[in-house]
């Protein structure tokens, strides 16, 4: 018989005793935090003299009475007490924490490093390396003796390397159990203590077993669980969002989520995001949190008639199979047990469970917070730790480089990646000075040796964050950083290689199929939902539909969906079984698990058919059959003699009650159908229709000819419909779409040229209501290359940019105009000079102009010098091709003289 009892331990010692007598308690035992005991005891019980001082108190289960097992996170500290005075039955009330609640008496000194902006810092760390400075830091001090781990710094409690490393910063006098906690909602580490001893494992791995396979644990109604409640909220739910980051970045995100009351809206605000894949990527999450009811699942167990028992069976963490919203059993994640123990001895308990929704909200919000800082934010912004420094210094690389790749879904359907770079600031040159940074530069590649860089992100001076999408799933990039000072480039850091996952996710498992027999034939039908009304992600390509017979089993695929609807399986012998399933699938191929099943058999079109050959030529009257009595497909070609049908023998008007089939009748085809006619292919898809109304619908290519200068439209192969417009030789096409994604709900036109001779260049026109765009791009990596032009209905830009960080552009607007690059001049036209000249020689400096105004111009200059106080010029005897630069200096009273710097600005007419 399930049992579960308390022993008392003294603190960090040996065990003291049973406390045999309680009047009741509770053992909460959450996954990734702190768990707790509530106990009730009399003090004029047995035992209770072992709780009237600080004591652990250790909870154990047995399964026969003689063996005593104590359970992951059952060590409980007695802390806190209450009681009344009056009450002549002496009831002590206690409030226990788990033994790693102490963890919140462990603090972060500074350390031997120096302190960046006031925090100590992490580069390219391990979680157990950070864990393990908390830990052997404060033992070292004499904290916590008796406190132990499992795990290092190379490798988590189950000996398998770590892995994720972290570029961190965490403020001295911050607590390891806050640390600990972090970690882990970031989704970097599970953890939980046995005894003393802390464990720590990579995150949903050891502590993310799937007991749902053979010999499955499946906890059912009536035998392992009493009480089925659910507890559900739409108080955060939305349809809508709006993500605003920086330099004006304003996007809105819609979901095909229906509330009740239509339309709801969130808001994200997040400095740093100003690219359309990562502000897509944290709406999508905030939308797919926000699209349904939050429903938590409470299962009240218990232990005496339960096949499953709590710790032997399953533990937080584990998926199992249970009871989901109105009894259907599913697999469901244990996040929390709790036992409890009554005054009559009798032991019961819950467990709380997360469905696949919940736990699928969870991901996204620790995916969301890696993306805007999270677990990996600097902590050296706006560090100010020097004056400014001299001009042309190189800064030193920047050190604890770190990418974190995500996969996501576009709004389209289709796999994308996106990543989030992280670096320790810079504070000194390359020489150990102090040094001032404008801002750092984030190089991207292919990780092929010999790729060229490309720049693809810049940070303001304080910010050693960057993100950058999308970019192709399965494929292997690398990056380096590197800052710069007063213009100078500083040296890069080194390189970190990241791979792009390809979605491994598969999409929900569909609704069980709605089946129905008439007319000789079988509708299966679903509606366009996963499990739990769960709606289709971004990505849902189709649902395919099973059959098979259930007293002879073997699956075979008979038509697919991809919305709600139905199809028709027709063939069927009357009477006999036929069980339907679904399973969906999505753009990259995953397939999901099989929906509940359906049993049907096809009936006759009337009762009472007649037996076989059991009506002769002679009981058939004249004229007595048909059109109307005549089965689709009855008459075969061998009964109608040739010639015999022609056109007298035909109405003037045929209605077509079936299908005419060339082909395949479920793959390859063309038919006539009630709809018209219509072209099916080989995965019977279909790609023409000329409906009965007169429209015409064509999916799939459609060529102006098969070689040669021509027009395609809707390619084969191209992801989303779009034309070419290809040369003679046909490899080298111009291409237009429309783009859905970048500005959803409204069609954005795409036109891109052919690729240069040279591979590097491309042109791109993007045509929005709101947004027009012209410039040259890398074709292999999209990123600027040349010349561009931006025009919004608040602003124009024109200018050149490249991967270089070259940058020379004018910026239009309502309020000014700005400029940011370099001038210069070319030949005999006019223009601003700006030039920086070395003279020496004396009290006279001779400035040539290196060519001929056509007049004599207006001079704007300074002089840098050793000694601004004492030297003082003046400009003398300008003409068009040069001035006299004269100072105050006198070769009678001065020693020899300064080299000058002179910076001068004139306008060539």
């Amino acid at each position: 018989m399930f049992d579960v009892r308390l022993i008392a331990y003294a603190p960090n010692g040996p065990r003291l005793g049973l406390l045999p007598r309680p009047l009741s308690f509770q053992a909460g035992h959450p996954l990734n935090d702190v768990p707790a005991l509530t106990l009730r005891y009399s003090r004029h019980a047995i035992g209770a003299g072992l709780l009237a001082q600080a004591c652990e108190v250790a909870m154990e289960w047995s399964e026969d009475g003689d063996t005593w097992v104590e359970p992951p996170d059952s060590r409980f500290l007695r802390i806190r007490r209450g009681t009344d005075v009056t009450d002549e039955a002496g009831v002590e009330m206690y409030e226990m924490p788990g033994y790693g609640w102490q963890l919140r008496k462990i603090v972060l000194y500074p350390g031997p490093a120096p302190l960046v902006d006031g925090k100590r810092t992490f580069l390219s760390a391990t979680p157990g390396a950070i864990l393990q400075t908390f830990l052997a830091e404060a033992q070292a001090r004499g904290a916590l003796p008796e406190l132990d781990w499992t795990f290092d710094t190379e490798q988590d409690s189950n000996n398998q390397p770590w892995a994720k490393i972290l570029t961190i910063y965490y403020q001295p006098g911050l607590d390891a159990l806050t640390t600990l906690i972090n970690l882990a909602e970031q989704s970097v580490i599970d953890f939980r203590f046995e005894g003393r001893t802390l464990h720590v494992y990579n995150a949903d791995s050891a502590l993310a077993r799937d007991r749902t396979a053979a010999p499955r644990v499946d906890l059912l109604l009536g035998r392992d669980v009493l009480d089925a409640p659910d507890t559900g909220t739409l108080e955060d739910a939305a349809n809508a969002v709006l993500v605003v980051g920086d330099d004006g970045f304003r996007k809105s995100y819609g979901s095909s989520a229906v509330l009740p009351w239509g339309r709801w809206e969130n808001y994200i605000g997040q400095g740093g995001v100003s690219d359309d894949g990562t502000a897509f990527l944290l709406a999508e999450g905030s939308l797919l949190r926000a699209a349904q009811e939050r429903v938590q699942h409470t299962r009240e167990i218990t232990p005496y008639s339960a096949r499953w028992l709590p710790w032997r069976d399953y533990q937080p963490g584990d998926k199992i199979i249970a009871p989901a919203s109105g009894g259907t059993l599913a697999p469901l994640r244990v996040r929390q047990i709790t036992v409890t123990k009554d005054d009559k001895g009798v032991v019961g308990g819950n467990v709380v469970l997360n469905d696949r929704f919940l736990e699928q909200s969870i991901r996204l919000a620790r995916r969301t917070a890696g993306i805007v800082g999270g677990s990996t934010a600097s902590g050296g912004s706006g560090a100010q730790p020097a004056p400014p420094s001299p001009r042309g210094r190189t800064a030193a690389k920047p050190a604890g480089l770190i990418v974190d790749p995500i996969t996501y879904v576009d709004a389209s359907g289709f796999a994308q990646g996106q990543v989030t770079a992280t670096w320790g600031p810079v504070l000194l040159d390359v020489n150990g000075e102090a040094i001032d940074i404008d801002s750092y530069e984030l190089f991207m590649r292919d990780n092929v040796v010999g790729a060229p860089w490309f720049l693809v992100a810049t940070t303001e001076p304080g910010t050693t964050t960057a993100t950058y999408s999308p970019l192709l799933v399965g494929q292997e990039y690398a990056f380096k950083v590197r800052a710069t000072s007063q213009g100078v480039k500083g040296v890069f850091s080194d390189e970190y290689a990241v791979l792009i996952e390809e979605d491994t996710t598969p999409p929900p498992v569909p609704t069980a199929p709605v089946v129905a027999a008439r007319l000789g034939v079988i509708h299966v039908g679903w509606d366009g939902l996963g499990v739990g009304q769960e709606p289709m992600p971004a990505d849902f390509h189709r649902v395919r539909v099973w059959m098979q017979d259930p007293l002879d089993p073997g699956a075979a695929e008979v038509g697919y969906l991809q919305a709600a609807g139905s199809i028709v399986v027709t063939g069927q012998p009357y009477g006999a079984l036929r069980e339907f399933w679904l399973t969906s699938v999505d753009h990259a191929g995953n397939e999901s698990g099989p929906s509940a099943s359906a049993v049907i058999a096809a009936v006759q079109l009337v009762e009472g058919d007649a037996a076989d050959e059991s009506i002769t030529a002679g009981a058939i009257a004249a004229n007595a059959v048909t059109a109307d009595k005549i089965e689709a497909g009855a008459i075969e070609a061998g009964h109608i003699g040739a010639n015999q049908i022609t056109a007298d023998k035909l109405a003037a008007v045929l209605a077509l009650v079936t299908r005419i089939v060339a082909g395949d009748p479920l793959a390859a085809r063309v038919e006539l159908n009630e709809d018209g006619l219509a072209a099916y292919d080989e995965d019977g898809v279909q790609t023409v229709l000329v409906s009965s109304a007169g429209a015409v619908s064509i999916v799939g290519q459609l060529a102006t000819g098969l070689t040669g200068n021509r027009l395609v439209i809707n390619p084969t192969g191209a992801s989303q419909p779009e034309i070419r417009f290809l040369p003679g030789t046909g490899t080298n096409p111009a291409r237009m779409y429309v783009d859905g994604s970048m500005y959803p709900g409204e069609a954005t036109v795409v036109t891109v040229s052919g690729v240069s001779g040279s591979g590097t260049a491309q042109a791109r026109v993007v045509h929005a209501a709101t947004d027009y765009r012209v410039h040259i791009v890398n074709p292999t990596t999209g990123l600027a290359g040349g010349g561009y032009l931006f025009a919004k209905p608040n602003e124009l830009e024109v200018g050149y940019n490249d991967a270089s960080a070259n940058l020379n552009r004018f910026k239009f607007g309502a309020a000014s105009t700005q400029f940011a690059g370099k001038w210069s001049f070319e030949g005999s036209e006019a223009g601003l000079l700006m030039r920086s000249v070395s003279l020496s020689g004396g009290q006279n400096y001779n400035v040539f102009w290196t060519f001929t105004m056509a007049t004599v111009p207006r001079v704007v200059f300074t002089a840098d010098n050793p000694v601004p106080d004492r030297l003082s010029f003046h400009m003398r005897n300008p003409t068009t091709t040069q001035f006299t630069l004269r100072s105050n200096e006198s070769s009678a009273t001065s020693p020899p003289f300064f080299t000058v710097q002179l910076n001068l600005w004139a306008w060539r007419m």
